[in-house]
């Protein structure tokens, strides 16, 4: 069992170790079967302070240890904002990113399309119904992957996958603090410093190019957390607790972070992984977004810890390898598609 912080009887005094809600996403997504699907409320999403976290003042950092566990708790998501990577790095991975996608380059692009398992680099083209989006996959971590062109594009990449790779890392110890554990247990839990990391990097057309309202179907992601940024506002939605669609309009330079499955089971389902999707029907200008997927070393063992299995809460998810979560439904490691349905077991 792990150390308890000395946060942790001040972080836990009004929110219990588990959360009693009886919330099943699936169910929220059969009930608005009959509904408009693609409609979205302006509901708040938290945002945390990075800077706060790490603060020299007891107080300032124990206030936002709370405010970072009622995040996770209650919502699964939160802006990060003062977390000190430069802004010259997000406009750099923008710009890279926009220029990887010239379409007058789009056919040297296809030399990247699925070839086989072991790929590390990974382009693809939709245009249908049920997904709108070219995107560039690429493994990051523990060793980069990057496409040499256009020129100084790997440089931009490799910078920023190293600024938001500290951040992770950063987050996990202040994520530990929230559950009432010593700073290093998720890290240690799911061996981030080998973890496997993968940066999708999307475009999304206008609403006049796309062949259907759905830039990305509704899913969750795999990982510890999922970082988002991008150059515009505009379709990306995330399903609340609440079982309401909320837009994420991220501020400025600020990054989205999503809760991952892993860090789901690993918490039994106290910390829950959130179903998103993006809608580019009211799209009006292309938009770029770079994803970051976070997660364990390949070959971690990850299930429920003990801490959040009693006779009341019941083991909910069977252990597994990283590796098997992400090919169980037959996908490559690259992909890094989500298999939380596979994985439970209530």
């Amino acid at each position: 069992m792990a150390e308890i912080s000395s946060f942790a009887s001040q972080i836990q005094s009004s929110e219990p170790i588990f959360s009693n809600a009886n919330f099943s996403e699936l169910a929220v997504i059969e009930h608005l079967h009959h509904a408009d699907l693609y409609s979205a409320c302006d509901d708040e999403i938290p945002t945390i302070d990075y800077s706060l976290l790490f603060s020299d003042s007891p107080n300032q950092q124990l206030h936002a240890l709370q405010c970072l566990r009622h995040a996770c708790l209650e919502y699964g998501f939160f802006y990060l904002v003062n977390h000190s990577i430069p802004d010259g790095v997000f406009d750099n991975i923008l710009n890279g990113v926009s220029d990887f996608f010239d379409q007058t380059t789009l056919n040297e692009r296809r030399i990247y399309s699925k070839r086989s398992p072991s790929d590390r680099i990974r382009w693809e083209l939709n245009s249908s119904t049920g997904e709108n989006r070219e995107y560039l996959k690429v493994v990051a971590h523990p060793q980069s992957h990057f496409p040499s062109n256009p020129s100084g594009f790997s440089k931009i990449l490799e910078e920023y996958g190293k600024e938001m790779r500290r951040i992770v890392i950063e987050l996990a110890r202040a994520v530990s603090k929230s559950l009432g554990f010593e700073e290093h247990f998720v890290e240690k839990a799911l061996e981030l410093k080998s973890g496997f990391d993968v940066l999708a990097m999307n475009l999304y057309p206008p609403n006049a190019k796309s062949k259907g309202a759905v830039g990305l179907p509704q899913h969750t992601d795999p990982g510890f957390i999922i970082t988002l940024v991008q150059d515009v506002n505009g379709g990306l939605q995330i399903l609340s607790h609440k079982g309401n669609w909320i837009n994420a309009y991220i501020p400025h330079h600020a990054i989205l972070i999503q809760l991952g499955d892993q860090l789901e089971i690993l918490t039994n389902g106290m910390y829950k992984s959130h179903i998103h999707r993006v809608i580019v029907d009211n799209n009006k200008v292309q938009r770029i977004s770079v994803v970051g997927l976070h997660g364990p070393s390949l070959d971690r063992l990850i299930n429920p810890n003990a801490k959040f299995v009693d006779e009341k809460h019941l083991k909910k998810y069977r252990e597994m390898t990283f590796k098997e979560f992400l090919e169980v439904n037959g996908d490559d490691e690259v992909d890094v598609q989500s298999s939380l349905e596979q994985a439970r077991l209530l």
